[in-house]
């Protein structure tokens, strides 16, 4: 069985904080490590009332901290939000913290609306910028040469490991002339999933950092003890993408009976569709899906996204997820 990790936006439900978020993110990753998980990633978001990562760094650190083993990072770094050196900082110290446990995941997304991004105070071409702004964040890890000028302390010379990440060819593209690991979002934007794959394997050229090609691909993921459960804990994500297309986004809402009911045709399509790779169900539809989404594309990691409003159903879900992937590699979990 391939590895299997798990997407994180510390996701603020309605009626709770972004505190008790960023507790929730905690006790989840520790139920991941538990349950085998390869890694733990937060991704940020920012001017976003139901999302409580923005400071994905200071995050990365809280997880890590309560945490043993598995690998905590970012899923990712909106780097044109950021300096490069401002994040070899902040992940050079994360790495000198928890040796071995940190990963760097760039997004070339701003992650937020345009006021937001004025209000970041970064310069409008950083997002055309993106691919010189990875090379200079991948030197700023390199062993300081000497008379070196800049230097990132901590960072220099920890080479830690970088992701670029994705839902468009671009980043496919930039990944493989690199030679990094791409990560593609898929649970959230699943049309170019197969094209972005292909092309990076076709296009890939080693480098430091990586010999061959190794992709991986978000999906989410609902699992409860019956199929009708799974989904109804999946209509709160189905509500989240209706609000955010409207342009009233906010926090997590409680699951829905009879979801459709409550939207037109035209919303829940268009949720259907951002949900298309989603794997929902019981212990045997989940092992199922997991299995089918491997052979379909190949992907040398597979990460789920688990946006659930009742914590300890999260938990549940997140469990029976690992025990479906350990059950295809014939393992039965200890967790």
């Amino acid at each position: 069985m391939i590895p299997y990790s798990l997407l994180d936006l510390a996701p603020v439900v309605l009626g709770s904080t972004p505190r008790q978020a960023l507790l929730n993110s905690r006790s989840l990753a520790q139920t991941a490590e538990t349950s085998g998980y390869q890694r733990f990633w937060l991704a940020e978001h920012h001017n976003m009332t139901g999302i409580a990562s923005a400071a994905t760094a200071v995050a990365i650190g809280y997880v890590a901290e309560g945490t043993e083993r598995i690998r905590v990072g970012s899923g990712g770094i909106m780097l044109p939000n950021h300096a490069p050196l401002m994040v070899a900082e902040q992940f050079g110290t994360l790495a000198s913290l928890y040796p071995d446990r940190i990963d760097l995941g760039l997004g070339r997304a701003p992650g937020t609306d345009s006021l937001t991004m004025q209000a970041l105070r970064r310069y409008q071409d950083s997002v055309d910028q993106f691919p010189r702004d990875v090379q200079e964040l991948q030197g700023y890890f390199q062993p300081a040469a000497p008379g070196q000028a800049v230097q990132a302390v901590p960072g220099a010379g920890l080479k830690v490991p970088l992701w670029l990440l994705g839902s468009s060819l671009f980043s496919a593209q930039l990944a493989a002339a690199l030679g990094l690991p791409f990560a593609f979002a898929s649970h959230f934007a699943p049309d170019h999933l197969m094209q972005a794959l292909d092309l990076y394997r076709a296009r890939f050229r080693p480098s430091e950092q990586l010999e061959s090609p190794y992709c991986m691909a978000a999906v989410p993921m609902y699992a409860a003890s019956s199929r009708d459960e799974a989904r109804l804990l999946m209509s709160s994500t189905q509500q989240q993408f209706i609000a955010l297309r409207r342009g009233t986004p906010g926090p997590l809402k409680p699951p829905l009976e009879n979801i459709e009911t409550h939207f037109s045709a035209a919303e829940l399509a268009g949720a259907a569709h951002a949900l298309s790779e989603a794997i929902v169900g019981d212990m045997a539809d989940v092992k199922k899906g997991i299995g089918n989404f491997i052979d379909r594309t190949g992907v040398d990691e597979i990460m789920f996204s688990a946006h659930i409003f009742d914590h300890q159903k999260r938990l549940t879900s997140v469990g029976i997820a690992g025990q479906a992937c350990q059950a295809l590699s014939g393992r039965t979990t200890s967790a």
